[in-house]
């Protein structure tokens, strides 16, 4: 991840503008309003070293869902019931914008083929 200071460190404030924040990295783009997750995600040493090679192994699925287990395991408690229901939501759609946006990707990065009978 970027030190204090670089791009991911700012934030917005209730306004839509750029705000400094204390080692928050924001979620939306600042200037698009697009979201940021894909960006910080191509980031992470874990993520670009299972990529590096263009497969997924059963075991890297396996140490990425250990990670992702862990880090619900820590926040999910500090949750009270009303925030823990929009984060609950917030990590559905995340993980069907995930999801969908692989899929575009996918179906961009095709070639176009022409039927040669």
């Amino acid at each position: 991840m970027e030190k204090k200071g670089d791009a991911m460190d700012k934030g917005q404030d209730k306004g839509g503008k750029r705000a400094e924040s204390q080692g928050r990295a924001g979620w939306l783009d600042a200037d698009s309003g697009e979201p940021m997750i894909h960006q910080y995600t191509e980031r992470l040493n874990t993520f670009l070293e299972a990529m590096a090679d263009g497969k997924v192994e059963a075991k890297e699925l396996e140490a990425q869902e250990e990670r992702l287990v862990t880090l619900l395991k820590k926040i999910e408690p500090k949750l009270g019931d009303e925030l823990h229901g929009e984060v609950t939501e917030l990590l559905c759609e995340l993980t069907a914008y995930n999801i969908m946006h692989t899929m575009f990707e996918v179906a961009e990065a095709k070639p176009p083929t022409k039927f040669r009978g």
